[in-house]
Parts: structure tokens; sequence; C-alpha cells
């Protein structure tokens, strides 16, 4: 058998490839029955995704582990997949005060790929390798490889020669866990949303579930990490108007004080909305706070407690 009818055949079999029986005649509906059919088959995204709830838990239980001891969590995908994982990534620092690289994203293709599709990067496993050699990933990382499709070459690629590494290895496709056969990985979520609307449209009901999987881990984790108090984000970056209005907000939110006195405090905290917390709540100054928050791991209940 030719490469290249071993490959169609490994295709056509995948569960994101086959044809949706909701959707055949879709090209013959109007406008409003083409939204519903597709907002029919996003309905049933969460509910995939909560079967594999206790894999989402075990994945989050190592990522934790791993940035508590000086490890990073770093996102390999191709195509949607690929961007879904920047965009996570890319967001942690600003909404949770993350250092930048301590979660990053790789694309297939590079940068420029998050622009325009470069199809053919994410063909060769070594690419994916590369990339992992060149982010100089150790046993401490964690390496998530992302992939609708479960076979993309460049997403394997990240993954074996992390594992090779040491790193720990989770894996987020869109087929059935019962045909996920891929070694050398801790945690697979295999969240399986069923044929697209679109035969073989993975930036559909599979973009959305990987995004809704990534959100949760990134999101549980930095709660484990003690960035959010309550179910407010207390180590945002004062990067932007917008935000630094919002740190005003929470710290008005939490301890009542007025929009003078929150930004007289955010000014004595040197921008950081847990010290502030902690200087009103506990009633102590910078210094005490920043101490009682090392104490604490940087938990803000515990600091205010210091028990």
């Amino acid at each position: 058998m030719s490469d290249t009818k071993k490959l169609f055949d490994e295709i056509s079999g995948l569960s994101t490839e086959q044809r949706n029986v909701k959707s055949m005649n879709i090209d013959f509906e109007n406008i409003s029955g083409i939204l519903k059919i597709i907002n029919d088959e996003d309905k049933t995204v969460p509910s995939a995704v909560e079967k594999e709830l206790p894999y989402i838990e075990k994945a989050v239980e190592i990522i934790v582990a791993a940035l508590k001891n000086g490890g990073r969590l770093l996102y390999f995908g191709a195509g949607t997949s690929g961007r879904l994982g920047v965009v996570d990534a890319s967001e942690c620092p600003p909404t949770f005060g993350t250092s930048f690289g301590l979660i990053e994203g790789f694309i297939a293709g590079g940068k420029e790929a998050m622009f325009r599709a470069k199809e053919g990067a994410e063909d060769k496993e070594e690419n994916g390798a590369n990339d992992v050699i060149n982010a100089k990933v150790t046993d401490k990382d964690v390496v998530c490889g992302i992939a609708a499709s479960r076979r993309t070459p460049y997403v394997l690629g990240a993954v074996k020669e992390a594992a090779a590494r040491g790193a720990r290895t989770l894996y987020i496709t869109c087929t059935p866990r019962n045909t996920f056969n891929i070694k050398n990985v801790d945690v697979a979520i295999c969240v399986d949303v069923g044929p697209e609307v679109i035969m073989g449209s993975t930036r559909m009901k599979s973009g959305t579930a990987q995004k809704l999987v990534l959100n949760m881990l990134t999101t549980a984790s930095m709660i484990r990490l003690g960035k959010v108090y309550e179910n407010m984000m207390i180590d945002l970056q004062m990067t932007n108007k917008k935000l630094v209005e919002r740190s005003k907000k929470i710290v008005m939110t939490v301890t009542g004080v007025s929009y003078e006195e929150a930004e007289s405090y955010l000014a004595q905290s040197k921008g950081h909305v847990k010290t502030a917390l902690v200087m009103i709540l506990a009633k102590v100054d910078y210094n005490e706070a920043q101490l009682r928050l090392l104490k604490a791991d940087g938990f803000v209940r515990k600091a205010i407690s210091n028990d």
C-alpha cells in the first residue's frame, strides 16, 4: 500500500472526518436553518467535555505540580489547534500575572502561521521535535499536544521528544478514547464531539471543545496557585486602562474602600492587587503584606488569617 493511500485510509477513519447526518441538507437551508443546525450541534460540545472531567482534573494536577516546581506549560499544535494554544498562553500574563514564557504556545509553521495557514508545516514529526528542542524542554516542564484528529505529525513529534526529555505530557484530541493509541502520553483528554457540521472542518465543534478544555486547564491551575480570590482575578497586570480600572474595582469590591482609597492602596502596593488586598484586610504595611503572601504561597485568604 502506498504512503498516500495509507494516509487516506487513516484520515477517512477519523470521527472528525465523517459526515454529520443532521447537516446533510444544510446547503438547501436558508440562513435561519443553517444557523439552527450549527447552534444545535454546538450545544453538544459541553456534554462531551463533561465526560472528560476526570482526565482534565489529572492534567491540572500535573500542571500545578510542575509550575510549583519551576516548570512550564507548553502547548504544541497545528492550524486551529495551534492557534488556540497560542491564544490561551498569551492571555495568562495579563489575566493571572504569570511571567511571559511560563505558559507558551507553539504552532506548526511558527508565528506567521497564526495569521496565514501553512498547512504543510504540520506534516513532519521532526518539526515538532525541533520546536521542543529549541524551547529547551526539561523534565520540569509539561508539554501538551493539541490535535483534533490526534494524528498530526507535528504534534506527535513534539510529544515524543518531550517525553524523551522526561517532561510530563498531555494530549487534547476530539476523537474517541478507544481509538487513542499514542505512546508517551501521561494524560489524554479525548473530547469526542462527533462529526462536524461541515465534514472535516475541525475549527467548529472540535475547536470549541479544545477552547473549553484549555480554559479549564489554565484557569483551574491558576486558582490552585492562589491567583484568584473568591471568583476574582487578583494577580492581573495593570497593563492598560481597562485593567487599571478593573484592579480598582476588585479592591473596592473585596474591601469596601472608596475609589480614591483603592487608587491610593494600589499605588502603595506598586500596582499589585494581591498586596493591596492584604494591606487593607490585614491592616498591615506593604512589607508585611509581601511577607505574609510569601508565607502563604500567594493565597490571599491565608495571608489575611496569617495562621
